[in-house]
């Protein structure tokens, strides 16, 4: 039996067109690069404040996430600005002062630091900071501390916490 004019034909056509399927990697490698530069960005958006294993932090619902500051950090043991030892905690605590001395010239340090950069001369302006305070630290402690800070200028305080993960049990209550 003969074949049809019609059968030839597209026999002929899909012999001309017989080529090996080829993926287009360009367009493969322009969705890689995107997906990295995505991935570089989002990761260094997160602002992560320094977890030093003495200090445990309380839990909180916070929602905002924290800034870059200067961070205080408060255990039992020590005082420290940034990683930098300033004054036993014993010692600060059982002082007749309502500051903490050693603390304010820390402070004071970090503020013509920061004049030295911006080449500033705004005296009123309110600086942030961050205190991390171990739980179990004395109020006392606390407030000379926060009342440290803000005599010398830094006004926005702030106390870093562990977001407190959501109660699956009071949910379920709940309903």
């Amino acid at each position: 039996m003969s074949e049809s004019r019609r059968i030839k034909r597209m026999e002929r056509h899909h012999k001309r067109k017989k080529t090996v399927m080829s993926l287009n990697m360009v367009s493969l490698m322009d969705i890689f690069t995107i997906l990295v530069f995505f991935l570089l960005v989002t990761s260094s958006d997160s602002e992560v404040l320094p977890s030093p294993k003495a200090i445990k932090l309380p839990e909180s619902t916070a929602d905002k996430m924290p800034k870059q500051t200067i961070v205080v950090m408060v255990n039992n043991d020590d005082i420290r600005v940034n990683g930098e030892f300033v004054i036993k905690a014993s010692k600060a605590k059982n002082s007749r002062s309502a500051t903490i001395r050693p603390l304010s010239t820390m402070l004071k340090k970090y503020i013509k630091r920061d004049r030295a950069k911006k080449k500033s001369k705004d005296k009123n302006k309110r600086r942030p900071v961050t205190i991390m305070g171990d739980k179990q630290i004395p109020y006392k402690l606390l407030k000379k501390i926060m009342l440290t800070c803000a005599q010398n200028d830094f006004n926005n305080i702030s106390l870093a916490v562990v977001k407190k993960s959501p109660d699956l049990n009071n949910k379920a209550g709940a309903k």
